[in-house]
């Protein structure tokens, strides 16, 4: 079995190759890879079919197993997405501006790729693909450790890839697959400072924070998502349960679904029986703080462990406030710093939680679900970065390189 040295040494020198690839090579393998993607649809459903039958043999949740469904139309998305990235612009080679400093030099800060990046994730496969579009296209090597839940679809995205890869030209080590799914493997690629130039994990706060603790290679933290949505006193009250249902319901399992409703007191009455039967439709559970519960027909009462919670199910935790100051202090309190919303008609409140909440991503009557890269315009995305350097949010292209500065001098000497 290949080791993850060699696993690095092959990802370092196709780095090397693909960081000097036009523009016009890199678009074309990408449009290659969605063309054939979707014509091998029969065979990764084949490999999705295997991995999901593990998966409900091993009573995986079946909101957890929405994240490893393949079908016609995800595929078709994972394909669209590939195109969109070879339609945007090369993040490599842009100069930041040119300037002169006092001794006459011309500098300029020319962005080039990070390197070789690692991704250790879940049972997520559409970030197979997701992720290695991102990386070719940001000129970078792409070491890939998927969980075993999506091993076989995992392995036939990427012998897809690969076989693209190598038909235009490219080393297929630009796109690798760790294809062992043990712990031990894990660990050690977390500590492989010698080839990966960043890790970012992709998944659950048990793995987030597992890699967090345990790598010695420069980590970027994404993924988890305790979100809120606060409904001001001055909101619009069909605008609020629309908003809540979307971000709660569409896909729970997701990192941009609300975990936790807060609600001003002023509308509590009014408003919590309507969200409640509009939950109720999607049998969701409502854990929530003693004003609420006193509101609800159906809730249990939460506990301080509900407010820290990415339930990633129909679970949602709902408390009652007295004022927006109160949920700005909740929010920045408990949040993973992900996404957060308030519903509101009154502009000045909106400008004040956009102010005050410290998220990656901040809404003003809109809902979570939207933080995400495809939905930002990016083609895909790595992941959404919940800390500040050396990205935050949803991370696209841009965020996938670094800098070096062109100095042109005329013999100067200091």
């Amino acid at each position: 079995m290949k080791t993850l040295i060699k696993f690095g040494e092959d990802a370092k020198k196709a780095s090397r190759y693909l960081a000097l690839a036009s523009t016009k090579e890199k678009n074309n393998a990408l449009r290659m890879m969605s063309l054939a993607i979707l014509n091998n649809i029969d065979e990764i459903l084949s490999a999705n079919q295997k991995d999901l039958a593990a998966a409900k043999k091993n009573n995986i949740p079946e909101t957890l197993l929405d994240r490893l469904i393949l079908n016609v139309d995800r595929l078709q998305e994972m394909a669209d997405g590939l195109n969109q990235i070879a339609d945007l612009p090369d993040p490599i080679g842009v100069v930041d501006g040119m300037w002169k400093n006092e001794a006459g030099l011309t500098i300029g800060k020319q962005s080039v790729p990070l390197g070789v990046i690692g991704i250790i994730y879940e049972s997520r496969p559409n970030v197979t693909t997701d992720a290695g579009g991102l990386c070719f296209k940001s000129g970078n090597a792409v070491i890939l450790r998927g969980g075993k839940e999506a091993i076989y679809s995992n392995k036939a995205l990427i012998k897809i890839l690969q076989s693209t890869l190598a038909t235009t030209g490219f080393p297929t080590a630009c796109l690798q697959l760790v294809e062992d799914t043990s712990r031990e493997t894990a660990r050690e690629m977390m500590r492989l400072n010698r080839y990966l130039d960043v890790l970012i994990p992709r998944g659950g706060a048990r793995l987030i924070q597992t890699v967090m603790e345990t790598a010695t290679v420069p980590v970027i933290e994404t993924g988890t998502g305790n979100c809120h949505v606060y409904i001001d006193k001055d909101a619009q009250l069909k605008m609020a349960t629309d908003i809540i249902v979307n971000a709660k319901c569409s896909r729970p399992s997701v990192c941009n679904a609300a975990e936790t409703l807060l609600i001003h007191e002023d509308v509590a009455v009014e408003f919590l029986p309507i969200i409640e039967k509009a939950l109720a439709e999607y049998t969701v559970e409502l854990r929530a703080d003693k004003k609420a519960f006193q509101l609800l027909e159906k809730s249990i009462l939460a506990t301080k462990e509900d407010w820290e919670t990415e339930f990633l199910d129909f679970i949602l935790a709902v408390k009652v406030v007295s004022s927006l100051d109160e949920a700005i202090t909740h929010i920045n309190q408990y949040s993973t710093g992900h996404s957060e919303a308030i519903v509101t008609d009154n502009y000045f409140s909106g400008q004040q939680f956009h102010r005050e909440v410290d998220s990656s991503t901040v809404y003003i009557n809109a809902s979570t679900r939207f933080t995400d890269g495809f939905e930002f315009g990016f083609g895909a995305e790595i992941g959404i970065s919940t800390q500040k350097l050396h990205a935050r949010g949803p991370m696209g292209l841009a965020e996938l390189t670094s800098s070096k500065y062109i100095v042109f001098g005329e013999g100067q000497i200091r």
